[in-house]
């Protein structure tokens, strides 16, 4: 089965798709409200813990390294508690996953603020940035699971889910432009903890209120006796999401996305230091993010002829190509027309996995799927900020640019390689053999 259908807008390649629906048609779904706004509430948090984590600790004990380490620590905590957080929620259903995680999640930053004030010894803090990582709710992965549950009734509802992916990423990227700065303007404003405890009681009230939305919640798969629904696994007791070749893949491409974010955060950092003008950082990272920002708009308005395996593949060439330029540029409005180039090719690049893992997992897994993802890219940025922070003080901002290059290299060449594992199996027939006999017929 070659990668010729857009199962998301299910038109053969090489022909004119019906016109896609726009995010208007997206918003009036019914009940997506719901479970929209306080699902935003709940995920603008994880855009803030680093930077409040990296100004409050720096502030107590007057070190970006050891700063840096605790949010690093944060970082892949949650990458490693992620999927597993996911899985639960396929499990047991997001509400009995999500209630016991934001108290937890509370409790743990309110450990690591009251420590740092303390001025407690950095393995203390350690201690306390484990589970504050490892409770991080997976809000984004969970309203990506409500989006499918909503949107899969019917095939006219299906024809929304591409502009669904399209609308989560931009969600996504909105969170990463006003969370950094929201947490920064209460650490420097208002008080070093401050950044810390907005994140902390908006993941709690707006976690509670997510959880609260029963109606919009994906149907739990039965633990024995049911099969695994969807392309992925029809006939057979439902599995780990990670078993699904295609999701190791998609996990290892997120892993060189979430490179170019922690590089370039670094890396723009030290670049604006450089020049003597730290300021000139938040305006090159909003351009980095606007790009991303505008293209998931795009992605979602346009009806492309291509497939989703097709549309990841250019992406993320188009990415690792203007990602290589990065450690070249020394002049504040080419590393900006640069940093706009490379958000570009970010966006297409997430959304076709996202939408990649419709077709690829069952839906009793795809919470945990899309924690895969989203956890890789935690792990990528996390390696990433630490590797690039290295190369940045031994050898300038430039060094730091070459983090991303090396991540998104290292990704498209597992992609280009292992693409085949990226193409959804063929829905299978059931033919009778005799009685009680039945053999599984390939569909082509």
């Amino acid at each position: 089965m070659s990668d010729t259908v857009d199962t998301t807008a299910g038109a053969p390649e090489g022909t004119t798709p019906a016109r896609r629906p726009g995010y208007g048609q997206l918003l009036r779904t019914p009940g997506a409200w719901t479970f929209l706004l306080p699902g935003f509430a709940a995920r603008q948090p994880f855009a803030m813990l680093t930077i409040g984590i990296v100004l409050l600790v720096e502030h107590t004990s007057g070190s970006y390294g050891s700063a840096g380490i605790v949010a690093a620590v944060t970082g892949v905590s949650m990458a490693l508690f992620a999927p597993q957080n996911g899985k639960l929620a396929d499990r047991f259903g997001q509400r009995a996953v999500l209630v016991p995680g934001v108290l937890l999640h509370a409790v743990s930053v309110t450990a690591l603020i009251v420590l740092a004030l303390a001025g407690a010894p950095l393995w203390a803090l350690f201690v306390a940035a484990v589970p504050t990582g490892a409770s991080i709710p997976q809000v984004g992965p969970m309203v990506r699971a409500r989006w499918a549950a909503v949107l899969g009734g019917s095939e006219e509802r299906a024809r929304l889910l591409p502009t669904a992916a399209a609308f989560e990423s931009v969600t996504d990227e909105f969170t990463f432009v006003i969370g950094p700065v929201l947490a920064t303007a209460l650490c420097t404003g208002v008080h070093p903890a401050a950044g810390l405890v907005a994140e902390g009681a908006l993941t709690l009230a707006g976690g509670l209120l997510f959880a609260a939305q029963r109606r919009t919640q994906p149907k739990v798969a039965q633990r024995r006796g049911t099969a695994a629904s969807g392309p992925a696994g029809s006939g057979r007791v439902r599995v780990s999401a990670l078993s699904v070749p295609g999701v190791r893949v998609l996990a290892v491409v997120f892993l060189g996305i979430g490179s170019v974010f922690g590089g370039m955060q670094v890396s723009l950092t030290a670049f604006a230091d450089e020049i003597g003008n730290p300021g000139v950082n938040g305006l090159l990272y909003g351009v980095f993010a606007a790009g991303n920002m505008l293209a998931g708009i795009a992605c979602g308005a346009i009806a492309w002829k291509a497939g989703p395996r097709r549309r990841l593949i250019s992406g993320y060439v188009g990415l690792t190509l203007a990602a290589s330029g990065l450690w070249a540029v020394h002049s504040v409005p080419l590393l900006g027309g640069l940093g706009l180039l490379v958000g570009l090719f970010i966006a297409p690049a997430l959304i076709s996995g996202y939408t990649l893992i419709e077709a690829l997992v069952p839906a009793g897994a795809r919470t945990e799927a899309f924690t895969w993802l989203t956890g890789a890219v935690a792990l990528g940025q996390a390696g990433a900020v630490s590797v690039a922070g290295q190369l940045a003080d031994a050898h300038g901002a430039s060094a730091g640019f070459v983090v991303p290059l090396v991540g998104t290299a290292l990704a498209l060449a597992t992609l280009l390689v292992l693409r085949s594992r990226l193409t959804p199996k063929a829905s299978g027939l059931v033919a009778a053999r005799g009685m009680g006999h039945r053999v599984p017929v390939a569909v082509d």
